[in-house]
């Protein structure tokens, strides 16, 4: 296997040409279906009409927008004319999404009607007022100039904004050496692509990635599961973060397979596309497949055509891992890594014996060198011995958008990315990740690793997930936490999970305090959010008179 130096419009060009006929992007629920030539035709279309409301080569295209048909479109048309397309979290609110336009010195956003806890429309008219009183492509706004124009991806007309439809017909009208004039010189080494890290901590930071980057991201993640052009993967998690835009699209891209969209996670949606379409392939979160599992209409749907996937985006249960291989007959993968490594550097191969994939993350991506690295000698630790997970190769980002002090802290003078994240590596080269640094719990002294107690836990019987965090101690300056999502019907104590884990594991790693929750606070890519369970714990603690000593 050699890296792929094809851009992302060279690639979807490429199928549209060999395999014209073959369906690319299903819509299973509504039955739309585009194939390779009618998708490239549409995207084409949409890369002249941006042309015509003044994108350009470097411009910042923002997409607000759940997993809607014409969200690929936008990627790719941006790609063919040289603009970066920037991914907005679907969780946003206005605090966070003008904190996003500012940052990313946005030019043209793109948006949906909204979710069911936000509306778009209204955000972006509170955000950018003088739409209201704006001819459409002649925004002058005071707080945002270098936003000018406002996309409503639908059929629907809002005053200032473009909507699809128009933006299709402004193309119609633009020559195609206009287009073909724009794509010369595009090189697979420019930034295609901004996503914003989740904010887990601190602010958010535009991660810029190439095309070279992702391209070859999704590639080597489609070898490692011997795809071909006849898989088909269902594709539920959302495309604003790596693991949808680059593990699930780019994979399709770069092996001419069939993708089988969902617009927003709902696990009956998932179960009947992959009935109906016959897919070979589902990726998802580790919640996403628990509620696949769970669904009471699980049974009524056949899983069989199955044969591959990834769950990846937090660490995931062994526990789970083996009922997602048993009841959906999946050689399930995992991918480790992050928005700044495009998103892999580590990945289990399907090959792999059932054990390694389901206690460890892996081996190196080829083209990339991972270390475990001492993150207080900054050298690399032996076979066994823990430290922080580093990598350095094709997959490491261009960079974080206008703050190189902040890209020099994790990209070091040697070029290697560091992740924050702890691991180690055993001695057939597989890795094992045990927590965050930040995350790690330290007890009187006593360095505690969430992710060990979190294993334990899942093999006590009624436990649905869980999740192991820090809550503040006077006398020890932290006690472990464990936030418990229960089987339905299913009674449990704190005693009872004290009682499980005593003679099991050391004393100091028993829970002090157990909350039994409803669902964990996330971030919009599926990511679990520790902090806030720490901040929750108090609350929790209060609530329940439980005293924190």
């Amino acid at each position: 296997m050699e890296l792929s130096e094809r851009t992302l419009g060279g690639w979807l060009e490429y199928w549209a040409e060999n395999t014209p006929e073959k369906e690319y992007i299903v819509y299973s629920d509504r039955d739309l279906r585009f194939t390779w030539k009618q998708f490239d035709n549409r995207v084409n279309e949409m890369a002249k009409g941006l042309l015509a409301i003044g994108v350009e080569r470097n411009s910042h295209v923002g997409i607000w927008a759940t997993n809607v048909p014409d969200w690929l479109t936008f990627l790719y048309a941006c790609a063919k004319i040289g603009a970066v397309l920037v991914t907005v979290n679907t969780n946003y609110k206005q605090t966070e999404l003008e904190y996003l336009v500012e940052n990313s010195d946005m030019h043209t956003l793109c948006i949906i009607d909204g979710t069911w806890d936000g509306d778009y429309v209204k955000m972006t008219y509170e955000m950018l007022p003088e739409l209201k009183t704006s001819q459409r492509g002649h925004l002058e706004s005071k707080r945002f100039p270098r936003m000018k124009n406002v996309v409503y991806i639908g059929q629907e007309k809002h005053r200032g904004m473009y909507n699809t439809q128009e933006l299709l017909l402004l193309g119609e009208n633009v020559d195609d050496q206009i287009l073909a004039k724009a794509k010369e010189g595009i090189s697979c080494h420019d930034v295609v692509n901004m996503q914003y890290t989740s904010g887990t901590t601190g602010f958010p930071k535009g991660v810029m990635l190439s095309h070279h980057n992702i391209v070859n991201d999704g590639l080597i993640t489609g070898e490692n599961m011997k795809f071909t052009r006849d898989d088909k993967l269902c594709v539920c998690v959302p495309l604003f973060h790596c693991f949808g835009v680059v593990l699930a699209t780019m994979n399709c891209l770069t092996h001419g397979c069939t993708q089988v969209m969902v617009e927003k996670f709902d696990a009956l949606v998932v179960l009947a596309s992959i009935h109906k379409e016959r897919c070979t392939a589902v990726y998802g979160v580790p919640t996403m497949f628990i509620a696949e599992l769970n669904h009471p209409m699980f049974s009524m749907f056949d899983m069989s055509s199955l044969r591959t996937g990834i769950m990846a985006g937090s660490l995931c249960p062994v526990e789970l891992m083996r009922r997602v291989s048993e009841k959906m007959y999946l050689s399930v993968t995992s991918v480790y890594g992050l928005t700044e490594s495009s998103p892999g550097m580590t990945q289990t191969r399907i090959d792999d014996p059932f054990e390694v994939r389901c206690t460890t993350v892996g081996r190196d991506f080829p083209f990339v060198e991972v270390r475990v690295i001492d993150p207080e000698t900054g050298e690399e630790c032996p076979v066994g011995v823990q430290g922080e997970m580093c990598c350095k190769g094709f997959n490491i980002m261009k960079g974080y958008y206008n703050n190189p002090e902040a890209t020099a802290e994790v990209i070091d003078e040697n070029g290697f990315l560091h992740s924050g994240d702890l691991g180690v590596k055993d001695e057939d080269g597989y890795y094992r990740i045990t927590g965050r640094i930040k995350d790690m719990i330290i007890r009187g002294g006593e360095n505690i690793y969430p992710r060990e107690i979190e294993e334990f836990l899942y093999h006590l019987e009624g436990v649905k997930d869980v999740q192991v965090a820090g809550v503040p101690s006077k006398k020890y300056g932290e006690e472990v936490g464990a936030f418990i999502i229960l089987h339905e019907g299913v009674d449990m104590t704190t005693e009872d999970v004290r009682e499980f884990c005593k003679g099991k594991i050391a004393r100091y790693k028993i829970p002090k305090y157990v909350f039994f929750i409803d669902e964990f606070p996330m971030t919009g890519s599926g990511k679990i959010q520790k902090f806030k369970l720490r901040e929750m714990s108090l609350e929790l603690c209060k609530e329940q008179g439980v005293e924190v000593v």
